[in-house]
């Protein structure tokens, strides 16, 4: 930085290859940008205690951590619909109460992503019994 103004970044990619984000991007019409990134770290810090920013938490290790983390994921995306995944549905359906007729199906990015076909409760995520890991061969 200069003079409080941004000069440069340098984009580090962790997971796979350079090449492979900026085409999985381009499909969408994107390119690589830092607001995404921290996008998802504050969300990540608003919804894990751990990971906020001065914040007391039981959380003193890092199998805690490990945890808190797992939940949110599960959370965020089997249990918390998102705006820009909605549905129009095809028929706008009567409320129960006064208001407009509902427009829109909720999704998931599960349910996006085919992996569900409705949104979880959190209950149901607690009460999930999550099969046992594949054992090695042989031993």
């Amino acid at each position: 930085m200069r003079r409080r103004r941004l000069v440069w970044v340098r984009h580090r990619v962790v997971f796979g290859t350079l090449e492979a984000v900026q085409q999985v991007l381009a499909a969408c019409g994107w390119q690589i940008n830092t607001a995404f990134i921290e996008r998802v770290n504050l969300t990540i810090r608003q919804h894990v205690a751990a990971v906020g920013r001065r914040v007391t938490t039981l959380c003193k290790g890092e199998d805690g951590l490990r945890q808190q983390l797992a939940l949110y994921h599960m959370y965020y995306n089997f249990c918390l619909p998102h705006a820009s995944l909605r549905v129009p549905l095809l028929q706008p359906e009567p409320t129960n109460s006064h208001g407009s007729a509902k427009r829109w199906q909720p999704q998931t990015p599960a349910m996006a992503a085919g992996l569900t076909d409705h949104v979880w409760s959190l209950r149901e995520v607690l009460l999930f019994r999550v099969p046992p890991w594949p054992q090695p061969a042989g031993g």
